[in-house]
């Protein structure tokens, strides 16, 4: 195999592992607008769920920014400066995120003004992210990131806020909150409490669907504003397209049968089959349609000392990760921080 396409393949893997993991982290921020009755409860099992896990899902971040760097050295610099504005705003929202999460969640009064404006920064942050990197994403597939000489300029805004960038940032939003619902769903299961489970159950229901038209818009706007991307999706990518929404139907008649792990299982893989269906159609473009992958690509040799090096480092890696997971996200709710709703009794192993 290309050891080109090789490094593609990872970073594509890395990018389908953030999205289905500190995705969700995004996604349980945008719930917490839509908390309903029982807020404060909804806040705390949010908290809960987030508390071990944050920092390191971010970890696949970081994993696809030096990725990108190394392996596609021209491809990361097209992408810099033509997406400045775009990923300045993501990267602001992750810093805004990850401090109002910490300020709201050691606040001596969690009812305080002083915690729920910085609630509310979560909340928004939290939709900013997953908006601007959707937007960024769309703007690559369109094909007229670079200006008509074929340069990046960061002052051409057109392509991530066409409207099917906007389209498709919206359905990023959309798309994270489904799989925090998801998840969500699974932790209130376990924590024997009906209402919570039952919330969220609604909320990955109306999500997900929300997530379905706006990846409809998406595709009936794709003609128009990403005609590559088009002609790719229907001459490789449109089996994988269909699996991704068969793969969605089949999450939405597991959450209706109250089939919750089985549902999150089938929401992870609907997102990889979501994420793969655009690399297909876009591929063998990085940068759709001057910068080919193996344009793109640094010297064979030097992708090979990389792979090889996150071979050894994921070795180091997944045990640690595995480990904060399955010790540290203990059973909710936490000892001495919150009580049940009323009319719900604290289980015995809580």
């Amino acid at each position: 195999m290309d050891v080109a396409l090789l490094a593609l393949i990872v970073l594509w893997l890395a990018l389908i592992t953030y999205t289905v993991l500190g995705g969700a982290d995004f996604g349980a921020g945008v719930l917490g607008i839509f908390t309903g009755r029982n807020a404060e409860r909804q806040h705390e099992f949010i908290n809960h769920a987030l508390g071990p896990v944050w920092e390191a899902n971010h970890v696949w971040l970081i994993f696809l920014v030096v990725g990108l760097f190394t392996l596609f050295p021209k491809g990361f610099a097209i992408l810099c400066v033509a997406l400045f504005f775009p990923l300045l705003l993501a990267l602001l929202g992750i810093v805004l995120r990850g401090a109002a999460f910490i300020f709201r969640y050691y606040a001596p009064d969690t009812s305080s003004l002083f915690a729920n404006v910085w609630w509310k920064v979560f909340n928004i942050a939290s939709a900013l992210t997953p908006f601007f990197l959707g937007a960024s994403a769309a703007a690559v597939a369109s094909g007229h990131l670079l200006d008509p000489s074929g340069k990046p300029n960061a002052a051409n805004v057109s392509p991530w806020l066409s409207p099917f960038a906007i389209i498709i940032g919206l359905m990023g939003i959309a798309l994270c909150t489904a799989l925090a619902a998801v998840y969500l769903t699974v932790e209130a299961k376990d924590a024997q409490d009906a209402f919570l489970c039952e919330s969220y159950r609604k909320k990955a229901l109306i999500a997900g669907a929300v997530t379905a038209v706006l990846g409809l818009l998406g595709l009936l706007l794709s003609p128009i504003y990403a005609p590559g991307l088009w002609r790719g999706m229907l001459g490789h990518g449109i089996p994988l397209v269909i699996v991704s929404m068969l793969l969605g139907l089949l999450t939405a008649a597991l959450l209706w049968l109250k089939q919750y792990r089985l549902s999150r299982l089938a929401v992870i893989v609907a997102t990889a089959f979501l994420l793969s269906a655009w690399g297909f159609s876009q591929y063998p473009y990085l940068v759709p349609p001057a910068l080919t992958v193996s344009a793109a690509a640094n010297e064979p040799n030097v992708i090979k000392v990389v792979l090889i090096s996150v071979l050894i480092g994921l070795i180091i890696l997944l045990p640690s990760l595995y480990y904060l997971y399955s010790i540290f996200k203990l059973p909710y709710p936490a000892p001495g921080r919150v009580t049940q709703p009323e009319g719900h009794r604290k289980s015995d192993g809580a």
